[in-house]
C-alpha cells in the first residue's frame, strides 16, 4: 500500500510541476502590466519602474519563473496585486467560507447520489426510476449559476423560506457573534454551542450547497444505478437470493460493496468538478469564498493570486483522485495488484 501511495505521490508532484510552467506562461502572455494593476492607471512612469523592479517584473522569465517556484516551495506565494496583502493571508481569510461550503456539497451528493442509484435499481423501468434518472440528467446539465438563480427564484422570492446571500445575516456578530475556535465559522458556532449562529448558517447554506451538489449528486447517481445494475446480473447474487438472504442485505451490502469502486471514481472526478464550480456558486450567492476572490483576481489579471488558485485547484483535484485510489485499493485489492503486477 505504501508503495502504492508513493507511485501516486509522485505521480502528482510531476503534473503539479508542469502545471506551473504552462500558467506562468499564459499569464505572461496576457496583454497587461502588472505594475499598473498594482499602482493604479494614473501612476507616473518612474513610479511604475519602481514597482516592476520592487515586484520582479523587471527580471528576465526563467528567472522570475525559478523565483515564484521556490517561494511556493518555501511558502511565499507572493503579494496580491490588488489587495497588497500576501495570497495565503487572503486564502486564510477565505478558505474556510469555501472548504464548509465544498465539504457539505460533496457529503451530500455522495449519500444523495448513492442512495437514489441504489434505490432506481430495485424495479428497473419504474417510475422510481424514471424520476431517478431525470434528476439526475436534469442535475448534470443544468449549469450552476442558472440553477442558483432558478432557486432563489422559487426558496427566496415565491416562498419566502430562505436568504438569498450571504454566509451569515449581517445583524448576527451583534446579535450572537460566533467565538472563533476554528475559525470555520458553522464548526465554530457548533462547538461553542451557539444555536442562533449554527441555525442561520444552515439556512444561508442550504440553497448554494444544493446549487454545487446537483452535478456531482447526478454523476454518482447515474454511475451506481449502472454499476448496481451490472452486479445484480452476477451469479453470486442469485445465490444469495436462494439462500434466503435478505434483500436489504443483499441490496445494501453485498451488491453495492461490489458496486462501489466505479462510482468512488466518477465521486472523485465530482469532488474535483465542485472545487472549481464553487467560483459560480460563490458569485451568484455573494458567498465569501476563494471563488469570489478567483473572479475578481482574474477580472483584473492579479498575476499571483491566479497563479496561486489554479496550484490550489489541481491540488485539490490531485488528492481527491489520492484519496479515491486508496479507498479502491482498500475495498478491492485487485486495483493495488493489478498495478504492481504491471510494473
Amino acid at each position: 500500500m505504501w508503495r502504492f501511495i508513493a507511485s501516486r505521490l509522485a505521480s502528482a508532484l510531476l503534473v503539479l510541476l508542469v502545471l506551473t510552467i504552462v500558467v506562468f506562461v499564459l499569464t505572461r502572455i496576457i496583454p497587461s502590466d502588472p505594475a499598473s494593476v498594482f499602482a493604479g492607471p494614473k501612476a507616473p512612469p518612474e513610479e511604475l519602474d519602481r514597482i516592476r523592479e520592487r515586484l520582479g517584473f523587471d527580471r528576465p522569465l526563467i528567472v522570475q519563473y525559478f523565483s515564484q517556484l521556490g517561494g511556493l516551495l518555501t511558502g511565499d506565494w507572493g503579494t496580491s496585486l490588488v489587495t497588497r496583502r500576501p495570497v495565503l493571508a487572503e486564502f486564510a481569510t477565505r478558505l474556510p467560507a469555501t472548504l464548509e461550503l465544498l465539504l457539505s456539497a460533496i457529503a451530500f451528493a455522495l449519500v444523495a447520489g448513492v442512495v437514489l442509484g441504489v434505490i432506481a435499481t430495485k424495479r428497473p423501468g419504474k417510475f422510481v426510476d424514471g424520476l431517478v434518472r431525470f434528476l439526475s440528467i436534469g442535475g448534470i446539465s443544468m449549469p450552476a449559476f442558472w440553477l442558483g438563480l432558478l432557486l432563489q427564484i422559487l426558496f427566496v422570492n415565491r416562498l419566502g423560506l430562505l436568504p438569498a446571500t450571504g454566509q451569515f445575516s449581517r445583524d448576527l456578530e451583534f446579535i450572537s457573534p460566533i467565538t472563533p475556535v476554528t475559525h470555520f465559522p458553522m464548526l465554530d458556532s457548533l462547538i461553542t454551542g451557539n444555536w442562533v449562529a449554527w441555525s442561520d448558517g444552515l439556512a444561508h447554506l442550504i440553497l448554494p450547497m444544493l446549487t454545487l451538489a446537483a452535478y456531482p449528486m447526478g454523476l454518482i447517481a447515474r454511475m451506481t444505478r449502472a454499476s448496481m445494475l451490472e452486479v445484480q446480473g452476477q451469479d453470486y447474487i442469485f445465490t444469495a437470493n436462494a439462500y434466503g438472504l435478505g434483500e436489504r442485505m443483499i441490496r445494501w451490502r453485498l451488491a453495492l460493496k461490489n458496486a462501489i469502486s466505479p462510482t468512488l471514481t466518477v465521486a472523485g472526478l465530482s469532488a474535483a468538478y465542485a472545487l472549481t464550480g464553487t467560483f459560480f456558486v460563490e458569485v451568484v450567492f455573494n458567498w465569501p469564498g476563494i471563488g469570489h476572490f478567483a473572479v475578481t483576481a482574474m477580472t483584473q489579471v492579479d498575476y499571483p493570486v491566479i497563479i496561486a488558485i489554479t496550484l490550489l485547484g489541481a491540488g485539490g483535484y490531485l488528492i481527491a483522485n489520492l484519496i479515491v485510489d486508496i479507498a479502491q485499493a482498500k475495498i478491492d485489492p485487485r486495483v493495488r495488484l493489478g498495478e504492481e503486477g504491471a510494473a
